[in-house]
């Protein structure tokens, strides 16, 4: 199976202008293509995992991936999606969170010469001159077909900013710069961004002429990979600093049935005919499907060693042999933590070991005997513990799927 298939079958593909062209291209690696990431914080997320596996597919089928990270355009903020404006972040932020990617992504794509690139649209953005661009630029563009994009859609409803609505145009011109510099000819994202992607496809034409070929793929990463981003709790963060390989690996552990397969196969390097013989699988076999998940996505991210870890902290737990809480996330409570008498109450541990989000969550899960210390369930949220109580560290588990080692250190 080629590539291009390959992506079909997997379920990556949702919509494609000229497929023809693009299968020819991506088949026989000849595709330059270009994902955007837009730098609003100092880490990936499981949001944009899909796309930086798909990078990799693609780079191992001889095409060339170029990441371009929104320095330019991270400084107004992309509306899709959103229901409020994005809080402005300062240069020094924006160009820390764009360091911090390209070395997340390498351990994914290989960056080179002739190989994957990382291109900044502060390059070009940055410096534009304002009436220079919208004579040349704007002129292109449809206010009546713009206000129709899905991109703008939720922010319609609560105030669109004109900061915002610049937002189209410049991914538009990210393009049109990435294929004349640098003879980019594809690119890829997510189905939110359908309208943005076809316009930079449109401005090339318009520019250039008729004859430029320019193509647009989206994948399913509104739907699929964009929700798998986020918790209860918040972002899954691919920095370890952010989010533990733990608790990463007990993410992907606890999917839900309906989506453990779908996972394997967006996600994994696993081949499909081992994934398709899961489709009988059903009962006690899920679970085996999800800690394969488990297993495959950690070591991709965080490599064997802390996979091994994860899941041995996991089975440690699961089986009742909390025994050993090696492999189990630890969080230290420090000095300040704790009231003048020395003692920490059940409810600060809870909010400072990340358990919970809150002093009022916390309460919530212990008056309904979610809490348990060390085996014993906790009901008295006046429950507390002194330094010595924690020095040798103490297992708290919030619910079924929920734990972390909290312990004092002098």
């Amino acid at each position: 199976m080629k590539i291009y298939e390959e992506l079909q079958a997997r379920g990556l593909l949702a919509q494609i202008t000229s497929e023809d062209q693009v299968r020819e291209l991506v088949n026989n690696g000849r595709a330059k293509f270009y994902i955007g990431f837009d730098p609003t914080a100092d880490s990936l997320h499981v949001g944009h995992f899909m796309a930086l596996l798909l990078m990799k597919r693609l780079q191992m089928a001889g095409n060339q991936p170029v990441a371009l990270v929104g320095g330019g355009t991270g400084m107004i903020g992309d509306p899709s999606g959103r229901t409020d404006l994005r809080t402005m972040m300062t240069v020094e932020k924006i160009d820390h969170n764009c360091e911090c990617f390209k070395k997340q992504m390498s351990r994914f794509i290989e960056f080179g010469e002739g190989k994957a690139m990382m291109v900044n649209n502060a390059d070009w953005l940055r410096d534009l001159n304002y009436i220079e661009f919208i004579r040349d630029i704007g002129a292109h563009f449809s206010v009546n077909n713009m206000l129709r994009a899905r991109c703008y859609e939720q922010r319609m409803e609560n105030g669109l900013s004109f900061l915002e609505f610049n937002y189209m145009i410049m991914q538009a011109y990210d393009f049109l710069e990435l294929y004349q510099r640098y003879g980019v000819n594809m690119q890829f994202g997510g189905d939110d961004q359908w309208s943005n992607m076809l316009a930079g496809t449109e401005l090339i034409r318009k520019k250039l002429g008729k004859d430029a070929h320019a193509m647009t793929i989206t994948l399913l990463l509104n739907s699929e990979g964009k929700k798998m981003g986020k918790t209860a709790k918040g972002a899954v963060w691919l920095d370890p600093d952010k989010t533990s390989p733990y608790d990463f690996y007990q993410y992907w552990r606890n999917v839900g049935d309906a989506d453990v397969l779908k996972c394997l196969r967006m996600l994994t390097f696993l081949p499909l005919e081992q994934i398709d013989e899961m489709d009988k699988w059903e009962g006690s076999q899920l679970n085996e499907a999800k800690i394969i998940l488990a297993d495959e996505l950690t070591t991709l991210v965080h490599g064997e060693d802390e996979a091994k870890k994860a899941k041995a902290g996991a089975t440690a737990l699961f089986s009742g042999g909390a025994a050993s809480m090696d492999n189990v996330p630890e969080t230290e409570m420090k000095e300040e933590f704790f009231s003048e008498d020395g003692t920490m109450d059940i409810l600060a541990i809870l909010v400072k070991s990340g358990l919970t989000p809150s002093r009022s969550e916390a309460r919530r899960a212990v008056q309904q005997g979610g809490v348990s210390v060390d085996g014993q369930k906790v009901t008295d949220i006046g429950t507390t513990y002194s330094k010595e109580d924690l020095k040798d560290g103490k297992l708290v588990k919030r619910g079924k799927k929920s734990f972390k080692k909290v312990i004092y250190k002098a």
